[in-house]
């Protein structure tokens, strides 16, 4: 098991989530943005690494979730925003610096009111498998 590819997953996911023509304008992240914060964001959030080596070779499996956190009124533009983060990622052929991705895929995703409900967060989780 390694988790060495954790870093180049992010920075493939985030160069893919940043070149996608129909995210153009959101702000894609890896912390909350300080002072005033664009209306909806993407924020690379938490991941879970499992080892999956076996007798034929190395590997892992990375489960992460990407955010979409909207203060606009109601869950529409988070929602239109996080339909398009599934369609960028989901079995996206992501280059890595390190290790191989053999597979992306999304597993879930959950929508929820924020505070008092002035904003609106939406986390999809993906699964990736890594080989080395």
């Amino acid at each position: 098991m390694s988790y060495h590819a954790a870093a180049a997953l992010q920075a493939a996911v985030y160069q893919r989530l940043t070149g996608w023509p129909a995210l153009a304008g959101v702000q894609v992240v890896d912390a909350l943005p300080a002072g005033n914060r664009p209306a909806t964001f993407v924020l690379l959030g938490p991941e879970v690494v499992l080892d999956r080596s076996d007798k034929t070779g190395n590997g892992a499996e990375h489960r992460f979730d990407i955010s979409v956190i909207s203060t606009q009124a109601g869950f529409l533009a988070a929602k239109e925003v996080a339909g398009t983060v599934f369609l960028a990622l989901d079995d996206a052929p992501l280059a890595l610096t390190s290790g191989v991705l053999v597979s992306l895929e999304f597993q879930r995703a959950t929508a929820r009111r924020l505070g008092e409900g002035a904003a609106r967060r939406i986390d999809l989780t993906f699964r990736a498998r890594i080989d080395f």
